[in-house]
């Protein structure tokens, strides 16, 4: 099977008619895991809820392609059938909605993308097989399943939970936006495992969006790439993370002075909204 890439080229991003990414060039294979850094505010997970299509975040410019598939022309749902998926940073609770039962209809929706509302859904057989084999191999109570989906769950269940999407979904890409946030050394740990697993069963390209070195100590990156004032300055490998947490990012505001002002308009922006 031929490897499909990411490829995002010019990317220019607004929110309320604020300019927030200026300019992102990035290219993601399958299989590849790559990190991108920055600063609060410097439109990490701008970038993330872009490619998705939420529809509060503008795209003034630039292209995003998914293999021939330009993600920028089609729906949000589309984009998840296309083969892209988002672990949000703050995943929505939906009372009433059985994990399970989200699934099925995920899972049914994005392995038979012209299925009409109203037609089946996959064999509720198969669906169980798979689903518990998954749940198994990423060490989950089979209870998980029946619970409602995000309601009342801890941060690290809402975070495995995301990680069992993913499994079920197997996607061609997945960004992790901030999966680290809010979880305990241990969680990080299990959701990362979790995460390597997956990705490595099914060939992901995976775009892990952090702050912390300590996610990557368990997620490694090939690539690691900064943003900062709304483009990626520095792109590298490994090395660049161990830059960040010995030197912080006083040597990039030094080395690109006119992101640092953009960077600093940013920030008013964040700290003022």
């Amino acid at each position: 099977m031929s490897r499909k890439s990411l490829r995002i080229e010019n990317l220019h991003v607004s929110v309320e008619g604020k300019s927030i990414l200026r300019g992102v060039n990035l290219t993601i294979n399958q299989g590849e895991t790559h990190a991108l850094m920055g600063p609060n505010g410097s439109g990490k997970s701008t970038l993330s809820y872009a490619l998705m299509g939420h529809p509060n975040y503008e795209i003034t410019d630039g292209t995003a392609f998914l293999g021939d598939i330009n993600l920028l022309e089609i729906e949000p749902d589309e984009r998840a059938k296309a083969g892209l998926f988002l672990a949000f940073q703050y995943p929505t609770s939906i009372p009433g909605v059985t994990m399970a039962n989200f699934l099925r209809h995920a899972v049914t929706n994005v392995r038979m993308p012209d299925r009409k509302e109203g037609e089946d859904l996959i064999s509720m057989r198969d669906f169980r097989k798979e689903l518990k084999q998954k749940m198994d191999e990423l060490g989950m109570d089979s209870e998980f399943a029946r619970r409602y989906l995000n309601e009342g769950f801890s941060g690290g269940e809402k975070k495995r939970a995301e990680v069992l999407q993913l499994a079920m979904l197997q996607p061609a890409f997945a960004i992790l936006d901030e999966t680290d946030s809010g979880l305990d050394i241990d969680a990080v740990r299990v959701v990362s495992e979790g995460v390597n697993r997956v990705a490595k069963a099914q060939g992901t390209g995976v775009l892990v969006i952090t702050h912390y070195q300590r996610i990557l100590n368990y997620i490694q990156p090939q690539f690691v790439h900064i943003l900062y004032g709304g483009k990626i300055v520095e792109n590298g490998g490994p090395e660049l993370v161990t830059t960040l947490e010995r030197e912080g990012y006083d040597w990039i505001r030094a080395k690109y002075p006119n992101e640092a002002q953009v960077e600093d308009e940013l920030e008013s922006t964040v700290l003022t909204s």
